[in-house]
């Protein structure tokens, strides 16, 4: 294997793979990246066998071959040497050498052929997408996934395709977003499956060209996009995720119609004095002013009134701060609708306008 290549062509593909790779591996092999030259170009794969990412680029007059280098210290190599440099790289047995200028690495490698398999079956379902798009339904949902939680299934993000209808779901069991868009084509079926958060906080990065077109394939356990040079490949959450119509199915008050920023500076001054570890506020409500108060273990007390909109019974329901500022952070608009659940267990966060977006968030105790 033998090639030259422009500095910048190599490490933005490089970064992007060693992202996907773990630093603590139990295999030493997947700390690497694993480099063919077949038919002059070049193919980088990165895996942690969760997550795979492979880069392809065209490079004239390379010399077909194959082996894995050590990934953050070839990252690193590149990343150092001079803007707009030209890097020469050569495989002898089991080592390379790269040059450039007056520069000279030699790093031990291992062989390509015990480079393993990501493993992917028929993936017998497909659909196109714009990925201004797509980017815009993750960043309205990811932030509601779960970090490690037993119910692994909501350490994810469900995807629902349902013909030309998207619907992206996420949830941590105390939030819960959703964002349903339509796709300019028709797919002629209907899934459900569940990307993994690492799968979705990487693909999120991926996604810097809003008028790429995204081809997503996927079966039961895998799923497969392609993104201009790039294909990213993530092994699916093996489970179902739960029934969450079933908030929907309850009576709930009148619409109370705010202004969003008026409430989120409103929630982000009265948080000051809650309970650092969760952060409870209280809402009064009545038709004249919505109260937004807390204290904490220090005996310290804050609360702030704000005009609203409301005509229905005057009630007291307590919220986490930063799920609530998050909400509003996510809205588009101007003005913010909460809806509560009559039996004041949960609150809707919307827009007037516009219905793509949904956000709930449960009640708390205080």
């Amino acid at each position: 294997m033998k090639f030259v290549i422009n500095r910048e062509s190599l490490l933005t593909p490089l970064q992007q793979l060693v992202s996907v790779i773990e630093k603590r591996q139990t295999m030493p092999i997947l700390s690497n990246v694993l480099l063919v030259i077949e038919n002059e170009q070049l193919t980088m794969t990165g895996t942690d066998l969760e997550v795979q990412l492979i880069a392809k680029l065209d490079l004239p007059s390379a010399t077909d071959g194959a082996i894995t280098v050590p990934s953050r210290k070839f990252l690193d190599i590149c990343r150092l040497l001079p803007v707009g440099s030209e890097i020469r790289f050569e495989q002898i047995d089991d080592k390379v050498k790269i040059t450039s200028n007056r520069s000279r690495f030699s790093l031990n490698c291992l062989p390509a052929e015990n480079y393993p398999d990501f493993p992917e079956d028929e993936l017998d379902h497909q659909f196109i997408i714009n990925a201004g798009q797509f980017k815009r339904a993750l960043e309205k949902t990811t932030f509601c996934m779960a970090n490690q939680d037993v119910r692994y299934y909501l350490n994810g993000l469900l995807l629902h395709i349902s013909n030309n209808k998207l619907e992206l779901v996420a949830s941590d069991g105390h939030r819960l977003s959703i964002y349903e868009d339509q796709l300019e084509m028709a797919t002629g079926f209907e899934a459900r499956i569940i990307l993994p958060r690492k799968g979705v906080l990487e693909l999120t990065k991926l996604l810097d060209d809003n008028e790429a077109e995204l081809k997503i394939e996927f079966s039961s356990s895998s799923i497969r996009i392609f993104i201009k040079h790039l294909i990213f490949s993530a092994k699916l959450v093996d489970s179902k995720y739960p029934d969450f119509s079933k908030v929907f199915a309850q009576t709930f008050l009148s619409p109370l119609e705010i202004e969003k920023a008026v409430l989120k500076n409103a929630l982000t001054r009265v948080a000051i004095l809650s309970n650092e570890k969760f952060k409870g506020l209280t809402f009064d409500i009545n038709t004249e002013y919505l109260k937004i108060s807390t204290h904490n273990p220090e005996h310290d007390e804050a609360e702030e009134e704000l005009a609203i909109i409301y005509d229905d019974e005057p009630l007291s329901i307590a919220f986490n701060a930063q799920y609530l500022s998050d909400a509003m952070s996510n809205l588009d608009g101007d003005t913010a609708l909460l809806t509560i659940a009559s039996d004041a267990s949960s609150c809707f966060i919307n827009e007037p306008v516009n219905d793509k977006y949904k956000f709930i968030v449960m009640a708390m105790r205080l």
